[in-house]
């Protein structure tokens, strides 16, 4: 295709050097020089003729010159944007101004509470501030004081306690001692205490047993008032006994705090954290010795 396009291009040269003549094609037809006057239009459809080309060529007379296109390549899309851009609303200028980028600061509201709070601090200090590096210093340690003191105070005062009462109107308190886990449940009654569905007596022989597990109703003068049921597994009958008195005395805080004061002084509400001391090598228990022999 391309030494055909040359030929093309070789005869239409030499056709217009010589003036009126005839100009002769690669393949034996002639196109006759005097088509130069026709239009643009009819020269192309005989050029097209000719079978030469694959596609139609483009040939323009005017005053600045014969001006030739010959291209079998298709147009290129044209790669203007037709869809809409989003562009963030600022200002784009070519003069660069720093300050202008600069983002103000927000202002901060306080709450009318703190700001008479920190007018107050402004005027009782007024005097200590004259501008010097000491005084700032000054100022923030009395600042750095004044917050401590005002955090214990916070912690010192007590905890706001509530009654935590369940749908059924009684309250739950769980409890250990040694190996022991107790899980307490007490209730307005009569004063029946119920240990794993059996009664009290009979599981808690030992009178020592029974005054230990029923120390926190003595102290905060209620017995006969509730009802106890308990669920205690592990451990002996000491262990057993220790986890149900931590867990009553806890029911009975729960079930109301004004309880909690008599208890909390005869240590009812402190878990006991004696465990049984481990044996050790060479003795017979943790601290005992064997039986020495002379000989």
């Amino acid at each position: 295709t391309s030494t055909m396009r040359g030929s093309l291009f070789s005869a239409l040269q030499r056709a217009t050097q010589r003036g009126p003549s005839i100009a002769s094609l690669r393949n034996g037809r002639e196109i006759s020089c005097s088509a130069w006057g026709q239009s643009n239009n009819q020269l192309t459809s005989q050029i097209t003729s000719t079978r030469c080309v694959s596609r139609a060529a483009i040939i323009n007379n005017d005053n600045t010159g014969v001006s030739r296109r010959f291209s079998s390549r298709p147009e290129k899309k044209s790669m203007l944007r037709l869809h809409a851009v989003t562009l963030k609303h600022s200002d784009y200028e070519d003069e660069l101004d720093e300050a202008r980028w600069d983002v103000p600061e927000e202002e901060t509201h306080l709450d009318p509470t703190d700001r008479r709070k920190m007018e107050e601090e402004e005027e009782a200090t007024w005097w200590l501030y004259d501008g010097t590096q000491e005084s700032r210093d000054v100022l923030a340690a009395m600042r750095k004081e004044e917050a401590q003191k005002a955090r214990w105070i916070k912690n010192s005062s007590p905890p706001v306690r509530v009654s935590e009462i369940d749908e059924r109107g009684r309250a739950y308190g769980r409890g250990s001692r040694k190996s022991a886990q107790a899980r307490v449940w007490i209730q307005p009654g009569e004063g029946e205490v119920v240990v794993n569905r059996q009664d009290f007596l009979t599981l808690f022989p030992r009178e020592y047993h029974r005054e230990h597990i029923l120390g926190p109703l003595v102290a905060s003068q209620t017995c006969g008032k509730f009802d106890v049921t308990a669920v205690v597994k592990g451990g002996g009958l000491t262990g057993q006994a220790g986890a149900i008195r931590l867990g009553l005395a806890r029911a009975l805080e729960k079930y109301n705090p004004d309880y909690r004061p008599p208890m909390k002084r005869h240590g009812f509400l402190t878990r006991d954290a004696r465990m049984v001391e481990r044996k050790k090598v060479g003795r017979v228990k943790a601290r005992k010795s064997p039986q020495w022999v002379r000989r």
